[in-house]
């Protein structure tokens, strides 16, 4: 995994290290609803319309993913922390199905904290990754 943050500023290597226990926690080890609660605010702002707002409801998006799709995970390609947010450049794979053949979906969240080092807010880009012998380019998805 590429870190790009400044050492010296607590409040973002806080926060990056935030962000990686939170995909840890709650994809990787599927313990959803547990992980927002440590790390999210009750009132949380989801931007991704898949998703219903708030802590709750990402835990149990989140908790159904994990039920459903006990290999789901997420591999952390990028970080990058500056201050209040941090952006993240992620592959989900297994997110709606167990196939060992699924190449996943590329993503890029971007996390904004509060003060106490909490997640607030998120936005997230998501892009399927698609069988190389049909790309337009060779440059892949990481």
């Amino acid at each position: 995994m590429e870190k790009i943050v400044d050492l010296e500023n607590t409040k973002s290597v806080r926060n990056m290290n935030t962000a990686i226990a939170l995909y840890d926690e709650m994809i990787n080890k599927h313990n959803a609803m547990e992980a927002v609660n440590k790390y999210l605010v009750p009132e949380y702002i989801q931007h991704n319309q898949s998703i219903g707002t708030g802590a709750e409801a990402l835990g149990q998006a989140f908790g159904y993913v994990g039920h459903r799709h006990p290999s789901s995970r997420v591999e952390i390609h990028r970080i990058i922390a500056a201050g209040d947010y941090v952006w993240s450049h992620v592959i989900f794979f297994n997110l709606n199905n167990d196939a060992p053949s699924d190449r996943g979906t590329a993503g890029v969240d971007i996390l904004k904290f509060n003060e106490e080092g909490k997640i607030i807010e998120h936005w997230d880009v998501l892009q399927e990754i698609i069988d190389p012998s049909t790309a337009a380019n060779t440059n892949g998805q990481v």
